[in-house]
């Protein structure tokens, strides 16, 4: 199969603000050999629009599990199939919160991220969690994204006004594969969330999971989806199957497989905030370093229900690498994506 350069592939993502997808598909489909020419194409776009700067995203699973929701992935879910191992709390108070705001900005994070194991945020949950975020803004430089579930306007706008930043709801996986995944909301509740966030002034993070699909056709409607959203910061994840979930048994993707996916993503989404999220660890395994040449974000200390590397292990790999770690503070001289 013969594939633009590297240099005619970069140049189109960013004259197009993204490749089309006859071009995506292509670059999906191609033999082992274009992988590290289509890497050397998604890292000259990235370069262009985020220099060599990565930003650390920490998360904190403010309520875990016992979720209402049946997503088929997802441990924290009441509804999974066997014991999933995971212990089971009400959202922390404001005091933990803060703390762990704080925490996070000391191991060098950009973005404090609050999760809560629900279909959606209760007004009960906001009083602590509104309050929390406020105080953390006073408090702590560091930008906050909460990922709560399904928002309605007036919630949406609570958590705006409480001064966050952005707010995560990933689509997950395509339109037409929603289904299969999860039954007890649908894929355009999401859509819709996403829309009520930015409607509130938050920005919108918006991803997926690699490795749910049935082929590339899902990843690629998902790709688009999330351009056709304009979402600015998109968060991919790769499938690190959890024991008593309906996944338990899939097989998740290969390196390989993950880092030309990455990469790809970056050449439709050449200005968004591109992060290497959850199973970065388990997926990638010796090859984690490479993801850095497409996405510029990754998470670290962990995940929600699963450990992850130390900030201590992440900083070396970023500096490794020849990256450098990019402070919150920064973000008036960094890309459109904040």
């Amino acid at each position: 199969m013969t594939l633009p350069s590297a240099a005619e592939l970069a140049a189109t993502s960013l004259r197009d603000n993204g490749i089309d997808r006859p071009l995506a598909e292509s670059l999906l489909a191609a033999g082992p050999e274009h992988d590290l020419s289509i890497l050397d194409a998604a890292y000259r776009v990235r370069r262009e629009s985020f220099g060599n700067g990565v930003r650390l995203h920490v998360l904190l699973n403010a309520k875990m599990g016992g979720c209402p929701e049946d997503c088929g992935f997802c441990s924290q879910s009441s509804r999974a199939q066997g014991e999933t191992g995971i212990d089971r709390y009400p959202v922390l108070d404001a005091d933990r919160i803060l703390h762990a705001a704080r925490r996070a900005h000391a191991a060098g994070a950009y973005k404090f991220c609050i999760v809560t194991a629900t279909r959606g945020p209760s007004d009960r949950d906001l009083d602590t969690l509104c309050p929390a975020v406020e105080q953390i803004k006073r408090e702590v430089p560091v930008g906050i994204c909460c990922s709560l579930g399904l928002l309605t306007d007036e919630r949406a706008k609570r958590l705006a006004d409480a001064g966050v930043d952005r707010f995560n709801h990933n689509l997950e996986t395509s339109e037409e594969r929603f289904a299969e995944v999860c039954t007890t909301h649908t894929w355009q509740d999401r859509v819709d969330t996403v829309k009520r966030a930015r409607a509130a002034g938050m920005e919108a993070c918006c991803g997926g999971i690699l490795g749910l699909e049935h082929d590339d056709r899902d990843v690629l409607d998902l790709a688009y989806s999330l351009r056709e959203l304009d979402v600015e910061s998109i968060p991919l994840n790769f499938l690190d199957p959890r024991p008593g979930t309906s996944y338990a048994r899939n097989e998740p993707p290969t390196p390989r497989r993950a880092i030309r996916t990455l990469a790809v993503f970056r050449l439709i989404h050449p200005r968004r905030d591109l992060r290497a999220a959850g199973g970065r660890e388990v997926n990638l395994r010796s090859m984690q370093a490479m993801c850095l040449y497409a996405a510029n974000s990754i998470f670290t200390e962990g995940y929600l229900t699963t450990p992850g590397n130390s900030h201590e292990a992440d900083l070396a790999m970023v500096a490794d690498a020849g990256f450098r770690l990019e402070r919150w503070e920064e973000r008036a001289a960094a890309s459109p994506a904040r």
